[in-house]
């Protein structure tokens, strides 16, 4: 990545669901097979990096992107889980990690969230999440499923 020219960090656009899709057909599976098996690492993203579901999030106001160089580099995508405001998807190109893009897309998803506090969930196996989230001040709250639960406040300017 060019130092001088840091990505751009935006809401996404329908016309970039095609390239959502392939980023997480690109890099989840690297990224999950490790931690939790080829097999559920491809149901992964069959179940939350397809067409339907992608185009639905966008429609609904639901992701940001980060975008280098005209390509899509980092993706985030917040939800709700009853009423509590859920990070889903946080991921950067594994080549640019490091480079602030990560809280770039937590500052982006946050923006749009009227609450007191944020969560994220990530598999308990995926330690290198767990220690960026918590650099990032989210707190365990619990351990379900598999599933390590994380908050933080949020606090508006």
């Amino acid at each position: 990545m060019d130092a001088t020219k840091d990505p751009v960090v935006r809401d996404a656009k329908l016309d970039d669901v095609a390239e959502i899709c392939r980023f997480g057909e690109e890099h989840v599976p690297a990224h999950y097979t490790p931690l939790i098996g080829d097999e559920a690492a491809g149901q992964q993203v069959a179940r939350y990096w397809n067409d339907d579901q992608i185009t639905t999030a966008v429609t609904n106001g639901l992701v940001v992107v980060a975008e280098h160089d005209g390509r899509i580099v980092g993706v985030g995508q917040r939800g709700r889980r009853d009423s509590d405001h859920v990070i889903y998807k946080l991921y950067v190109e594994p080549g640019l990690r490091g480079h602030g893009i990560g809280p770039r897309l937590i500052d982006a998803l946050s923006a749009h969230i009227d609450a007191d506090v944020l969560y994220i969930e990530h598999f308990v196996e995926n330690e290198r999440a767990g220690a960026f989230y918590e650099r990032e001040g989210f707190t365990i709250q619990r351990v379900e499923d598999g599933i390590v639960w994380r908050s933080r406040p949020l606090t508006r300017p």
